[in-house]
């Protein structure tokens, strides 16, 4: 998705709960006109001293509130047919003048907050403020050469006329600047508004994309386990299954032993396949043994010793409790290292280490074969490895030993980054 051009931007229309707040905002107006005019014409306190009759009062407040109703549908012509209308109001001097400045204010204000067409919005404002101007303007020289208006409470030290014009043009500046800056405000805040929710749909497709990134990352990590298991446990019983039908004939006994650890083998292959499938299924049990560990080890080298490789273990450092995930990729190191060696080293010994430094672990693998190594048909063998060693920042040797064989050392850190 293309991120719009925020500064050609253009605000949509109304919802339909907004136009319905609009008829309820002209209603309470239109109530509220009604109310103020009856009282200002029962205390008979009007602003120019004088007003035509009662009903023709209230036949201008209706008609000045009832546009309203669509002032965010039509801004722009709301305003115009408010601002004549209010001067007509003014010119026929009726009673209340509070109520008609709130509804020019209003529509003012929504042509800055909803006029699709931003230029035409601020110099139609203008316009009307212009306009406004020029009427008080004509009120104020009708006034002072009209006939001598009598102060008769005036104390202060300014001529009381001047006074009056004064007030009368402050008190309009603020009332329009006001109206024109929270239009800009309410339109900005749209604005700004529009801008966090396209953020925030795209941080949504992200995500997703992460997800689906995680998800791939996730089938990627299972099919290297898949290759593990396979390669490992398949190459010893294809290695036992040959010893077993070499001797059947001469040493029963031999190709008994032989075959039992094909079966063991192969039950140890279906125990974990079993645990990764399980992984995608939606609806799998948890399973803690699922995934195996560095107790596993000691497995991993029975059944090197069952293919005929002496097999030296030992351990360095004290032990101590180390990730799950580090451990299950220590163990496929290792697990993928002895594969190699059975299946191409052509090796008689191989050494296997473990050494529990300060904030690593380190797994040698070194055998005195050819000193040369498969990377696995599919793809998974030393590449697999340090793919795996990448997710926790760990890494990985791997090459002929100077004399003879070949070694795999990996380097796994058991603290978590700050």
């Amino acid at each position: 998705m293309q991120e719009p051009v925020w500064n050609e931007w253009r605000r949509p229309g109304p919802t339909p709960a907004q136009r319905r707040r609009d008829v309820i905002v002209a209603g309470v107006v239109l109530l509220c006109a009604v109310e103020v005019t009856v009282l200002i014409n029962s205390m008979g306190a009007f602003v120019y001293g004088r007003a035509p009759s009662l009903r023709e009062q209230l036949l201008w407040v209706l008609a000045l509130s009832v546009p309203l109703v669509v002032r965010r549908r039509y801004p722009l012509a709301v305003m115009i047919v408010v601002s004549v209308l209010f001067i007509g109001a003014q010119w026929r001097q009726t009673g209340d003048n509070l109520v008609p400045s709130v509804v020019l204010f209003l529509a003012i204000f929504t042509v800055g907050a909803w006029e699709q067409r931003r230029t035409l919005a601020r110099w139609s404002r203008i316009g009307v403020i212009v306009w406004m101007f020029l009427w008080l303007g004509f009120n104020l020289v009708r006034a002072i050469i009209g006939p001598e208006v009598k102060f008769k409470n005036a104390a202060g030290p300014m001529d009381p006329m001047l006074a009056n014009v004064l007030y009368g043009l402050e008190f309009n500046v603020f009332f329009f600047a006001f109206a024109y800056l929270v239009g800009e405000m309410a339109w900005t805040a749209a604005r700004r508004q529009a801008q966090l929710e396209f953020q925030a749909e795209e941080l949504r497709r992200s995500q997703e994309q992460n997800t689906r990134g995680a998800i791939a990352a996730e089938r990627m990590r299972i099919a290297r386990d898949l290759h593990d298991v396979v390669a490992h446990h398949v190459s010893v019983m294809g290695i036992q299954a040959g010893a077993a039908r070499r001797v059947l004939d001469s040493d029963a006994g031999m190709a008994r032993d032989a075959l039992q650890t094909v079966e063991q083998t192969a039950r140890t292959a279906i125990n974990e396949l079993r645990g990764l499938l399980g992984v995608l299924r939606a609806d799998a049990e948890t399973d803690s043994k699922a995934a195996p560990g560095l107790d596993d080890l000691p497995e991993l080298l029975d059944n090197a010793r069952a293919a005929g490789l002496e097999v030296s273990h030992g351990v360095y450092g004290a032990p101590r409790d180390v990730p799950s995930a580090v451990a299950l990729s220590a163990y496929r190191v290792v697990q993928e290292a002895l594969t190699n060696v059975v299946k191409h080293a052509d090796a008689s010994h191989v050494d296997v280490r473990m050494r529990f430094l300060e904030s690593a672990l380190e797994v040698e693998v070194a055998d005195d074969g050819r000193g040369n190594v498969a990377s696995g048909g599919a793809g998974f063998g030393l590449v697999g490895m340090r793919e795996r060693l990448a997710v926790h920042g760990g890494s990985l040797e791997a090459g002929p030993r100077r004399n003879a064989g070949y070694l795999v050392r990996a380097s796994l850190p058991t603290e978590e980054k700050a």
